[in-house]
């Protein structure tokens, strides 16, 4: 599974990101937030939330929007223990 971070630059290239630190953070914390760019392929998405709802744990996921295309938006992921 190959998971990208959302940018936070419009010129930069998305962050890649291990499933263990998601985990990490998710052990760490009680509810965690993240968001992942539009070049992540849902059914990554979808596989992940497999992954997260298997342990036990709530997840939640949408698109944001952040400009009037189409093209601008970003997954949001909540998962909670």
């Amino acid at each position: 599974m190959d998971l990208k971070f959302a940018r936070t630059d419009i010129g930069m290239k998305p962050k890649k990101v291990e499933l263990s630190k998601l985990e990490d953070s998710v052990e760490k914390e009680s509810s965690v937030i993240f968001y992942f760019d539009r070049d992540n392929s849902h059914k990554d998405l979808l596989e992940l939330q497999d992954h997260f709802e298997s342990k036990g744990k709530s997840f939640y996921m949408s698109e944001v929007k952040y400009g009037l295309s189409d093209e601008e938006y970003v997954y949001q992921v909540h998962i909670i223990n």
